[in-house]
């Protein structure tokens, strides 16, 4: 049976002040129009009492829900005492509070030494920072990145990723960046690993000896790409044997969105750097890191700075929602098997439409063939009062980034507004298959 949500009431906001004041540059209020007021959990709601279920969860900013209970009164509570909002990178409670939490329930327990580095707000500082002190450690320029990789908006994140429009904006060169075949690129014949070392090793490819190697483990953007273990292994490998530091970017795929906090755990390999944004505040609060082994903490004092490094607001509910997610296992055990219903329920979409799908944990998605396609989808999705969005080099993967506290009500619930959508989209008939 296809369960559906109350409808919204389809009535479209007055939208005169954005389109009098706000930048043509906006995206996602063009394809969901509506003023929201008020969201909780996994719900948004807007100003004309239409209510929605977030599959979108800011691109992965909210892992935790909107407006998480625990998270928020630490917050508040935080607030009323008169605690610093805005410290710079001088030491304060808040901050010191969050770097033992880490300490304690994350990098401990992983047997993980790095040290914290609170770049500016969002993931592109985390990136520039990491490419920046890679270059300096090594003293070389060249970054090797991946093809469909993103890793942010800002000239030298940029350069490392490979989407066409959004590198068009840039109106400068984005140079000293290679972009190679990722895992699977060419099919799953080619060894694109082995493709690297080739030319690496060749003193006469034209490669240059690379700085570092930066991947995403799961790429977000880029279509839902997921590397092999093996894969990430022998990149990491390579790196090494050529002297360039390994770079995860975790941006979207860390902080439990592929099952465990780092999306690249039990797979056999620790990178030199990650960088972290999203979900890492756990409230939606600007907040970005990169984490580096304690060796290349070569920086001299304010060498690589930024106002809003220091956003003890983001420090309290980090550390909030370390401690009440990440203190056992228990939660890792609900993303997996929530992650397991989530591709069941794809993969028998996908057979029933002669579709594929992409990813892992709570970070999946089906291609239904191309960018109009989807659009179509997630626009009926919308319709029926679910919230989600597309990725892929052609916008053709309907993208599934649930809050991972979802219940399995609510996300069966949206997974069969979905499944309805996707075959009024082909023109097939739809059936919910068995779990």
């Amino acid at each position: 049976m296809i369960t559906t949500l109350p409808r919204p009431t389809g009535r479209k906001p007055d939208t005169a002040i954005y389109e009098r004041r706000e930048s043509a540059v906006r995206s996602y209020a063009r394809v969901m129009p509506r003023q929201f007021n008020r969201a909780e959990n996994v719900w948004m709601h807007d100003n004309q009492g239409g209510r929605y279920l977030d599959f979108l969860s800011g691109c992965s900013t909210l892992n935790y829900g909107h407006n998480h209970p625990v998270l928020k009164q630490a917050l508040l509570d935080y607030i009323a005492a008169d605690g610093i909002a805005h410290g710079l990178d001088l030491h304060t409670d808040a901050k010191a509070e969050f770097l033992e939490t880490l300490e304690s329930l994350i990098l401990k327990p992983r047997r993980l030494d790095y040290r914290a580095m609170f770049t500016g707000p969002t993931g592109t500082n985390a990136v520039e920072a990491a490419i920046k002190l890679a270059r300096k450690v090594t003293g070389r320029e060249l970054v090797i990145a991946f093809t469909n990789g993103f890793h942010g908006m800002t000239l030298g994140a940029l350069a490392c990723t490979g989407n066409a429009a959004k590198r068009g904006g840039a109106g400068v060169p984005l140079a000293h960046v290679a972009h190679e075949p990722y895992d699977g690129y060419h099919g799953p014949e080619v060894d694109t690993a082995e493709l690297l070392e080739r030319r690496l090793s060749d003193p006469s490819s034209g490669l240059d000896a690379p700085a570092a190697i930066l991947v995403e483990t799961v790429q977000g953007e880029g279509g839902l790409n997921a590397a092999s273990p093996e894969w990430l292994r022998r990149i990491n490998a390579i790196a090494k044997r050529h002297g360039a530091l390994m770079i995860v970017d975790d941006i979207q795929a860390g902080c439990g969105r592929t099952g465990s906090f780092f999306s690249f755990e039990g797979m056999g390999f620790t990178p030199d750097i990650v960088t972290m944004a999203k979900s890492l505040s756990g409230m939606g609060l600007p907040f970005a890191l990169t984490l580096f082994r304690p060796e290349l903490d070569q920086w001299a004092p304010g060498e690589h700075n930024g106002t809003f490094r220091g956003n003890n607001h983001a420090f309290v509910t980090a550390s909030a929602a370390l401690r009440h997610f990440w203190s056992d296992r228990r939660f890792e055990q609900d993303i997996a098997r929530r992650g397991a219903l989530v591709a069941r329920r794809l993969e028998a979409m996908a057979a029933q439409h002669g579709l594929s799908t992409r990813g892992r944990g709570m970070m999946r998605g089906i291609d239904v063939g191309s960018g109009d396609i989807a659009a179509a989808v997630t626009t009926a999705c919308f319709e029926r009062g679910l919230i989600i969005e597309t990725s892929g080099a052609h916008d053709e993967i309907v993208k599934i980034l649930a809050p991972l506290v979802i219940d399995d009500a609510q996300l069966s619930a949206g997974i069969d507004i979905l499944e309805t959508c996707i075959a009024e989209a082909l023109g097939a008939p739809y059936g919910v298959a068995a779990e």
